[in-house]
């Protein structure tokens, strides 16, 4: 029989496919090199505070979509403060440049356009590791803050998307009350059912009854 209930857990998008996360993953593995590479590895807090915030923001997306299978509010909070990760990593990759007299790209930077079509167009790590050890410290920064850029406008509009899903589906609380009232009505019709094959089947047996005594009265 076709079930046409309404379901309380959400079928879960795995969120390795999301282009925002892989993304993001990027942007992690990317700041490891960076600190490594550019930064002191001992007396520098801007080391540890770099990696947890690029780590946040690919955690956060993560668990963001586990609970989004049951709590769309909770994967709206954990995707925020995913974004709000990333905006603070951001800030630290334009501190480098500002504090070191490096250049930030523009639009009118010679540059800048094939930068960003590159990572609009690749999400993996594997796609930026043939470079992380080659790149001056501008070029690094650049290629971080336009993955920080495009990954916050990408997750922009899933936020919108889930505010839309959730106007229209609601939370597990509003599920869980479609679930039981859709249960309800369809318990109701099947004994509504129930009772009218009841009722035909007793009519039956009544005809049947008056056919045998008709029979036997004429024997």
């Amino acid at each position: 029989m076709e079930n046409n209930q309404p379901q309380v857990l959400r079928s879960g998008t795995d969120w390795k496919t999301l282009r925002f996360y892989q993304k993001a993953d990027a942007l992690y593995q990317m700041t490891f090199v960076f600190c490594k590479r550019f930064l002191p590895p001992y007396g520098d807090r801007t080391v540890d505070q770099m990696i947890q915030a690029a780590r946040s923001g690919k955690q956060n997306i993560v668990e963001g979509k586990e609970d989004g299978m049951t709590s769309t509010e909770m994967e709206l909070k954990l995707i925020n403060v995913a974004r709000s990760s990333l905006q603070e990593l951001r800030q630290d990759y334009e501190d480098y440049l500002h504090t070191r007299g490096l250049t930030l790209w523009q639009n009118n930077h010679p540059r800048y356009d094939a930068l960003l079509t590159f990572c609009r167009e690749h999400n993996n790590y594997a796609d930026y590791a043939p470079f992380v050890n080659r790149w001056t410290a501008e070029e690094f920064c650049n290629a971080a803050l336009s993955l920080c850029h495009i990954t916050d406008r990408m997750m922009c509009h899933y936020l919108d998307y889930l505010q839309k899903r959730f106007v229209t589906e609601g939370g597990i609380k509003e599920r869980m009350y479609a679930a039981r009232t859709g249960y309800r009505k369809e318990q109701d019709r099947m004994m509504q059912t129930l009772k009218a094959e009841n009722t035909a089947l007793k009519a039956e047996v009544a005809q049947l009854k008056m056919l045998l005594k008709e029979k036997n009265e004429q024997s």
